[in-house]
C-alpha cells in the first residue's frame, strides 16, 4: 500500500490491511498524546492528483479519491476503482436525496470589500465542514463492511449540539445506519427537532458533579465507543477516520488557489479536526510539489476558552519543539476549568483534540494563534453577512474575526494575501 496510518504521538503505524483504524491501541498510555494520521509519499499524492479540470458539480469523495487512505485500502484488498467510484457516488446521491441539495464542490470566493479570499462551506451537505469529515467516515465503513468488516449491527455515536450533530444526522441517514447523539441541556429547538426529523437518538448529558474535568456530552460519548459503538465524530484521537474526510475540503482548496495561493490562512478552531485536516493536506501538497508555499496558518479562538491558545503559549515560553511536547500532553492540553459559553458555539470544545497536528503546523507555517473577543467575533459576523449576504453564523466567521484582528494588531504584512472559511450556516 502506498498509505498508511501513524500515531503522531508514539510513531505507531496501523497494520496496512487494517479495516478499522479509528485510534491509536496505544491511547491512554502514559502521556503521549495519540492521534493517528494519514502518511502519504509525495510521489503518491503526484500520481493521484487530479489531471482534469475541476467542475462545481463533482463528488469531492471521487475526485480526490487517490489522496484517501481509503482508496488505497479498498484497492489493496480487491476492489476495483470503478467499484469505489460507484460506491461513493452512491452515498453522494443518497445524501442529495436526504438533503435535498446536491453534493458538489463548494465555492472558492474572492471579496475585495473584505480584501479576502473565502471558502463558503455552509454551501455544503448540512450546511458545514462538518460533513465532510463524516461522509469519509461512512464512506470508509460501507468499504470495510464490502471487505468484511460487519459495522452495520453497531449504532454510530458523536457528542455535538450544533453543525456536526446536525452533519451526522444527515449522513447517518443517508448510510442508513443508526445515530445516538450526546446533547447538552441547552441544545437549540431548532437542532433538537431537526435531529428528531431525521431520525438520530437523543441523549441529554447533565454536567455531574461526580464527573472529571471536561465536556460531559464527550464524556458520555467515550463510554459509548467503550461499550461498542462506532465513533461517527469529528475528534481526531477518537476517529481518525474523520480526518480523512477532511482533507478532502484540503485538496479542494489546494487546486482552487494553486494559482493565487493565499499567503495566510485563519481557521476557527474548537476541537481541531478542521484545522489539522487543512494543515495536514497543504503539508503534504507542499512536500509533493503541488505547491510551491506553505501558507502561514492562524488558528482562531474565543477568550471564553481557548485551549490551544494556551497550549500554544505554554509551547513557546517552554522552547521545547513539539516533538518533545508530544511526550507531556498534561502539560500543555488539559479541559478548560470553567464551562464556556459564546456567540460563536462551535468552538467551545473544552479541549482541542488535534492540539499536537494544529501546533506542528502552525510551527512548520509560521503562524500564530490568537484569541478574539467576543465583540469581534459579533463585527466578524456582521460585516461578513451585510458585505457578501451569505447566511453564516458566528461560529463560521471566527477565522474572519482572527483576520480582522490580526490586521488591527498590525501582525499581518500589508501584502498578505489572507483567506478564510465560512463554515456555517445559520440554522
Amino acid at each position: 500500500m502506498h498509505s498508511r496510518m501513524v500515531c503522531a504521538g508514539c510513531d505507531t503505524a496501523r497494520p496496512a490491511d487494517e479495516l478499522l483504524s479509528f485510534s491509536c491501541p496505544n491511547r491512554g498510555q502514559g502521556e503521549a498524546d495519540h492521534v493517528l494520521r494519514v502518511e502519504l509519499s509525495p510521489e503518491t499524492i503526484v500520481a493521484g492528483w487530479p489531471q482534469d479540470t475541476l467542475s462545481s458539480d463533482e463528488n469531492a469523495f471521487v475526485r480526490y479519491r487517490k489522496l484517501s487512505h481509503s482508496w488505497h485500502l479498498a484497492t489493496a484488498r480487491g476492489i476495483t476503482d470503478a467499484e469505489y467510484v460507484a460506491m461513493a457516488e452512491e452515498l453522494g446521491e443518497r445524501l442529495s436525496e436526504v438533503e435535498g441539495k446536491p453534493l458538489g464542490i463548494t465555492p472558492a470566493l474572492r471579496s475585495e470589500e473584505l480584501a479576502t479570499a473565502i471558502k463558503n462551506e455552509t454551501a455544503n451537505i448540512s450546511g458545514s465542514h462538518k460533513a465532510r469529515h463524516l461522509i469519509g467516515t461512512a464512506l470508509h465503513l460501507e468499504i470495510a463492511d464490502r471487505l468484511g468488516a460487519k459495522t452495520r449491527d453497531s449504532v454510530l455515536a458523536i457528542a455535538s449540539c450544533g453543525n456536526a450533530a446536525l452533519a451526522a444526522a444527515v449522513v447517518a441517514k443517508a448510510a442508513g445506519r443508526r445515530l445516538r447523539v450526546f446533547i447538552p441541556p441547552n441544545a437549540a429547538e431548532a437542532v433538537v427537532a431537526k435531529l428528531e426529523a431525521l431520525g438520530a437518538e437523543q441523549v441529554v448529558c447533565e454536567r455531574l458533579e461526580s464527573d472529571p474535568a471536561g465536556d460531559p456530552c464527550y464524556l458520555r460519548f467515550v463510554e459509548a465507543v467503550t461499550g461498542g459503538a462506532l465513533p461517527l465524530s469529528c475528534q481526531g484521537g477518537d476517529n481518525a477516520l474523520a480526518l480523512i474526510g477532511g482533507q478532502s475540503l484540503g485538496w479542494e482548496m489546494v487546486e482552487q488557489y494553486r494559482e493565487d495561493l493565499p499567503t495566510d490562512i485563519f481557521v476557527q478552531v474548537g476541537g481541531g479536526a478542521l484545522a489539522s485536516s487543512l494543515i495536514q493536506a497543504f503539508s503534504m501538497a507542499h512536500r509533493a510539489g503541488i505547491i510551491d508555499a506553505l501558507p502561514r496558518f492562524h488558528a482562531v479562538q474565543t477568550a471564553n476558552a481557548h485551549p490551544l491558545v494556551r497550549a500554544w503559549k505554554l509551547l513557546r515560553a517552554s522552547g521545547e519543539s513539539v516533538a518533545e511536547a508530544r511526550a507531556k500532553r498534561a502539560s500543555f492540553m488539559w479541559p478548560w476549568e470553567s464551562e464556556p459559553v459564546s456567540i460563536a458555539g462551535g468552538i467551545l470544545d473544552d479541549e482541542t483534540y488535534d492540539w499536537l497536528s494544529i501546533l506542528t503546523g502552525l510551527v512548520e507555517s509560521h503562524g500564530s494563534a490568537l484569541v478574539v473577543s467576543e465583540e469581534r467575533l459579533r463585527e466578524a459576523q456582521a460585516i461578513a453577512q451585510s458585505t457578501t449576504r451569505i447566511q453564516v453564523d458566528a461560529t463560521g466567521t471566527s477565522g474572519f474575526a482572527g483576520l480582522l484582528q490580526a490586521r488591527s494588531s498590525g501582525s499581518l504584512p500589508k501584502d498578505a494575501r489572507p483567506l478564510v472559511l465560512f463554515t456555517g450556516a445559520i440554522r
